[in-house]
């Protein structure tokens, strides 16, 4: 198909430095944490992230005149390679299914994701041409996020819920803030997601640790059961035999001990 040839074809990337050390794995932590929901929302798999790649919404020459590229997306209801190969960029003008989250990750002052200059500025071209329903601008230094949805053909800015989170209803998780050591052996301020109770969903690596700390925990219950029922064995064995020494010193006396009431 010319979809999938000319997708192929195309520059995955615009070519910029990341702006820090922390964007890549930012952009991993989101993926990897967000998988397990991604896979019951689309059983039959067909979704695609992107993480740095590009979404073209026009043709120009060169093509990457033509496109963004966030630093995470997720787009419903795709096929998530063509021609049998992992997708390396995005034609939006000509799949036309817009992404349902788009993700940048600020290092500046944040200038150039809140551009609404018309056909240049990311936040007019996401507003007006890609329409994602909801556009995060995570901004690392100052640990915020500003989440704005798609309402009446134009962006609102959300209101965090009691949590501190902003529910990204129809994938039926939060997007919010978490401090701890993922990488780089510091605590650091993460974007990540949560379910839509609080619960944080956690990496493939953290779902192993805590099913190991779960499966550790239930071998020390299970030992501590062991060693409470060896303790009473032991008390048990030990009152026999004390009665049964106080039975021989009543038949030494020469009292019947079974005839005692």
């Amino acid at each position: 198909m010319v979809i999938e040839a000319q997708n192929l074809a195309l520059p995955e990337s615009d070519g910029i430095f990341v702006k820090n050390f922390q964007e890549h794995p930012q952009s991993i932590l989101l993926t990897d944490s967000i998988l397990p929901r991604l896979q019951e929302i689309h059983p039959d798999g067909y979704y695609c992230i992107g993480q740095d790649s590009g979404i073209y919404w026009r043709l120009t020459e060169p093509p990457e005149r033509g496109a963004q590229a966030p630093d995470w997306f997720y787009v419903p209801n795709v096929p998530p390679t063509l021609n049998n190969e992992i997708r390396r960029s995005y034609v939006f003008w000509q799949e036309l299914i817009a992404p349902m989250i788009v993700l940048e990750f600020v290092s500046g002052d944040g200038e150039e994701e809140r551009d609404k200059t018309p056909y240049k500025g990311k936040f007019w071209i996401y507003e007006n041409i890609i329409r994602p329903p909801y556009y995060g601008i995570y901004e690392v230094k100052k640990a915020l996020v500003e989440v704005y949805q798609l309402v009446a053909n134009h962006y609102e800015k959300m209101l965090p819920n009691t949590r501190g989170h902003y529910p990204i209803v129809p994938m039926g998780v939060e997007l919010g803030i978490w401090q701890g050591n993922f990488v780089l052996d510091r605590e650091l301020p993460w974007l990540r997601w949560w379910d839509e109770q609080g619960n944080l969903l956690l990496t493939g690596d953290e779902r192993a640790e805590a099913e190991r700390q779960r499966a550790e925990a239930e071998c020390q219950r299970a030992e501590a059961e062991r060693q409470r029922a060896e303790t009473e064995r032991q008390r048990l064995e030990t009152l026999e035999q004390e009665n049964q020494r106080l039975r021989e010193r009543l038949r030494a006396l020469g009292i019947d001990p079974d005839a005692l009431g």
